[in-house]
């Protein structure tokens, strides 16, 4: 596995502190939890879907937080009813897992759909008017307007 030190770029940088922290924990061990797979994709031009592949649970065993800019999706699984048969081989996993994701600034959960085992989390950004860039309109003074100082000569 490869690591990359980010420590030459915190002495040239302000303010990007977080940014590198992400990228150091993109680099994750071989160890980590890659259940439930999922995607993320982008589906126009402000919006997101992730979608997760959660065999098995239904609505009520799946939890969505949005806190800030951390989204954590959570589930668990409840205990199963016997109806007298045994199972030989269990290959759809029903464990409980916790997947989190950092959200970008401005970016909202819109919503939530579960179909075919598939959870579907939509993501709109939206960025607040005050924060978008505007136009400043140049206006030119008249003569009559414009102030000149004039310095006075030293004898």
């Amino acid at each position: 596995m490869r690591h990359v030190d980010f420590s030459p770029l915190y002495r040239s940088t302000v303010g990007f502190d977080r940014l590198f922290t992400i990228l150091d924990s993109l680099a994750q061990p071989e160890g980590a939890q890659t259940y439930p797979p999922y995607n993320i994709e982008r589906t126009g031009e402000s919006t997101y879907r992730i979608t997760m592949a959660v065999a098995g649970f239904s609505e009520d065993e799946i939890q969505i937080e949005a806190h800030r800019n951390q989204l954590k999706v959570t589930g668990e699984k409840t205990a199963e009813k016997s109806d007298g048969s045994e199972t030989l081989y269990r290959g759809i996993a029903s464990r409980a897992f916790e997947r989190r994701f950092h959200l970008a600034d401005f970016v909202e959960v819109n919503g939530a759909s579960l179909k075919n085992g598939l959870l579907h989390i939509d993501l709109k950004r939206e960025i607040p008017e005050e924060m978008k860039p505007r136009k400043i309109a140049v206006t030119p003074l008249s003569d009559n307007e414009a102030k000149q100082i004039e310095a006075k000569a030293s004898n």
